[in-house]
């Protein structure tokens, strides 16, 4: 794991083969549950709670760069984390992704 100069960390979280396109996982941080995308080869990582009930954003519908909620439909851009559509209104923490030598890392 790479320290940088801030008091955030690259942390080693998956292997690339695990996610096709179009596709989450759920991976654990620093004791935070995020949800890694990756969509038109390209990834992204957002906290994985939803901020209106706390559901499981990994557990949701994936459309595009859309992420819906599975328990009330609130929806998430997971490229900015912005709540795009009530009930959701918060948006949730988004976080850096690197892929280095076949690993995920994101900076927490």
């Amino acid at each position: 794991m790479a320290q940088i100069a801030s008091d955030r960390q690259w942390i080693d979280v998956a292997a690339r083969d695990d996610l096709e396109d179009d596709d989450v996982i759920k991976v654990e941080a620093n004791g935070k549950s995020i949800a890694i995308f990756l969509v038109e080869k390209k990834y992204y990582a957002i906290d994985d709670g939803c901020t209106h009930e706390l559901a499981s954003l990994s557990e949701g519908y994936l459309e595009d760069t859309v992420i819906e909620c599975p328990l009330h439909q609130g929806a998430f851009c997971i490229k900015t984390g912005r709540a795009l559509h009530a009930p959701a209104e918060e948006p949730v923490n988004t976080y850096d992704v690197e892929v280095k030598d076949e690993r995920i890392f994101i900076r927490v």
